[in-house]
């Protein structure tokens, strides 16, 4: 009995895991400097804007990256960084933001880009290292929706195996530091310059490696960015079990200039003529399946 009360004392007392602590910082004592080496300023017609750069504390890993508000994580090597994003039509500031035991050190850049508008912007990072946090999209077809029901296995399912969008979305893998396969902070990214009429289900298929037993998932969600209709929702969640897979959000696209939005466990079920009625069926059909499903590719 008394080796189990010191046994519980112990326990009590030693310090949290590390990694239970959210995004490690750097171990550096003093204020690292970091420098953005792109973008350099001006105007651009390139869809993709490319966020290129140095910290000078080479432990600060990952570094977090805000482009307009949303917020990136992005690996490091040997305090370098690099890696490509949509650009948003008219003004982008870039902040890179690098943590270590002295404080937070910042840099800042302005691009500004001559593209189209993007109606649809999915981000979805990760604070752990180590663990799978899947981004799946399953969009809407000409036949996924009948008698106001939406059928699941007639949507169209886009994802890291699958990343052939049939209605012309993009789907950027989470290509950092080498595969694509490649655990991490993410971002996963996907755009859709023209999203069809219709319901967007997003969700998250969660896979941790090692001893790496649970996250905090992020989603950016970003609705006609720069226009008077934007939309923007953030959406915290938090993952534990390997194989889970956690609905985020729904998308609803009345037309080409108003979307609806509903995120369970923050927002009332929606109901009316504008939205399915079967949408948390189709929801349990989905956390099921474990990421799988639908016409257009399963988990493999």
């Amino acid at each position: 009995m008394v080796i189990a009360v010191l046994l519980s004392l112990v326990l009590s007392s030693a310090p949290p895991n590390e990694r239970q602590e959210g995004v490690p910082i750097g171990k550096g004592t003093t204020l690292a400097t970091v420098k953005l080496d792109e973008p350099r300023g001006g105007w651009s017609v390139d869809r993709m804007i490319m966020v290129k750069g140095s910290v000078s504390d080479t432990t600060v890993d990952p570094i977090v990256i805000s482009i307009n508000g949303d917020r990136y994580l992005m690996r490091t090597f040997h305090g370098r960084f690099e890696r490509k994003f949509p650009a948003s039509t008219g003004k982008n500031i870039v902040t890179a933001m690098a943590t270590n035991k002295a404080g937070t050190a910042t840099a800042q850049a302005t691009a500004y880009a001559q593209v189209p508008v993007v109606p649809m912007k999915v981000v979805l990072t990760s604070d752990t290292d180590g663990v799978y946090t899947d981004l799946h999209l399953y969009e809407p077809t000409n036949v996924s929706e009948k008698d106001r029901a939406l059928d699941y296995e007639k949507m169209a399912h886009v994802y890291w195996a699958n990343t052939a969008s049939p209605s012309g979305g993009t789907f950027f893998l989470n290509d950092q530091g080498g595969s694509f396969d490649q655990p991490g902070y993410g971002p996963y990214l996907y755009i859709h310059r023209a999203p069809p009429k219709g319901v967007f289900l997003i969700t998250t298929n969660y896979w941790p490696s090692g001893d790496k037993a649970h996250t905090i998932g992020t989603l950016n969600l970003t609705l006609f960015e720069g226009t008077a209709q934007e939309l923007k929702r953030r959406v915290n969640v938090p993952l534990a079990t390997p194989g889970t897979t956690q609905v985020l959000a729904w998308v609803n696209f009345v037309d080409g200039q108003k979307a609806l939005v509903y995120v369970p466990g923050q927002d009332p079920v929606p109901s009316g003529a504008l939205w399915p009625k079967n949408l948390e069926e189709v929801a349990l059909k989905a956390t099921k399946s474990g990421g799988g499903g639908g016409d257009y590719g399963g988990e493999f």
